[in-house]
């Protein structure tokens, strides 16, 4: 599976009018949908994310697919997420290993971050399905939970019309504000279990990126 160095030039802002910022860096390879608070916005931002997923395309594919992405980007942003993005990896074979990741946050009054991520920790354990562990990251204390499940696939979406079982994987972290009340969720689900090593570095990478200070007070730091 190949995924590309964490070195794109300008980090990922998350916030909004009532979130702190924080930012995260995420590798090349994850095409991020267009996310946004207006229909225009929304529609000019799937015009050029189906270029970007689609380079060989042309308008019959773009412009129906832009109306899909620009559609589902309003549901996310009714649902409250900030930031969702598609991930394409080349595997060994030729072909192309997926998965989603999508960054949310939500509030919780937390009194300090060490208490908000003992408090998510006792939640998570209590679902025998997850593998939850404490996290030491870079901008403090985290919670991640980790679980499998097998999904069924209906005939009538099936190549052979019988159902077919899916193995799929997910990865979600909890990391709690130190600058305002809120708790960020970071999800990564896939189906591409046999590069589940791979995909669980990845996550791993990105998430010792995270951070609340500006990128700028942070290079003058490591001046």
């Amino acid at each position: 599976m190949t995924i590309s160095d964490l070195t794109p030039s300008v980090p990922t802002t998350f916030g909004g009018p009532d979130i702190p910022p924080m930012w995260f860096v995420v590798p090349e390879g994850f095409h991020p949908l267009p996310i946004a608070a207006t229909p225009e916005e929304r529609a000019a931002g799937a015009a050029d994310f189906v270029r970007e997923l689609f380079p060989n395309g042309d308008d019959d594919l773009w412009t129906p697919a832009a109306l899909f992405y620009a559609g589902l980007a309003e549901l996310m942003t009714e649902g409250g997420l900030a930031f969702s993005a598609m991930g394409l990896f080349g595997i060994d074979d030729g072909g192309i290993a997926h998965c989603s990741f999508t960054v949310s946050a939500v509030e919780s009054d937390h009194p300090s971050v060490e208490v908000a991520a003992l408090g998510l920790r006792e939640i998570m354990t209590r679902d025998p399905l997850n593998d939850a562990r404490w996290l030491d990251l870079p901008c403090g204390p985290a919670v991640s939970a980790v679980s499998m499940r097998e999904i069924t696939i209906g005939g009538e979406m099936t190549a052979t019309g019988e159902d077919a079982s899916l193995l799929t994987g997910q990865i979600q972290v909890y990391v709690p504000f130190p600058t305002g009340p809120f708790t960020a969720v970071f999800t990564l689900d896939t189906a591409a279990v046999d590069y589940w090593g791979e995909i669980s570095d990845m996550t791993v990478a990105i998430l010792r990126t995270v951070s609340f200070t500006p990128p700028e007070e942070q290079a003058a730091e490591g001046a």
